[in-house]
This record gives structure tokens, sequence and C-alpha cells, in this order.
């Protein structure tokens, strides 16, 4: 099949706030909607990127 003849269907990685409390210690990734990524470790610093994150809202720009 030649390029052209196959169709491709193409998902990126959607902003948002993931949060994983196991393995010890609790780590949060934030990819805000603008690419910036952001990475917590910590309950303090989870707790805290978790109250800043937002995805209708970019902060970074």
């Amino acid at each position: 099949m030649n390029a052209p003849d196959r169709l491709t269907a193409l998902s990126g990685i959607s902003p948002g706030i993931t949060i994983r409390a196991e393995p010890r210690p609790p780590r949060a990734d934030w990819l805000c909607r603008c690419g910036r990524h952001e990475r917590a470790i910590g309950r303090d610093a989870v707790i805290e990127l978790a109250s800043r994150a937002t995805v209708t809202h970019c902060p970074h720009t």
C-alpha cells in the first residue's frame, strides 16, 4: 500500500492531571493545555499542584 492509501488515526495526550498514590511517595503529573508539564512528588507538593491545576485556563500565558 502506498502512503496516501493508508488511513492513520492520531491521538495525543490530553491535558489534565494524573495523581498516583502508589508506589510511595505520591506523585502528580499535570499537562497544561499550553503543553507545559509539571510534576509534584510528595504529599504536600501533590496537594499544592492539584489545587492549581486546571484544564480550562492556562496560567502560563
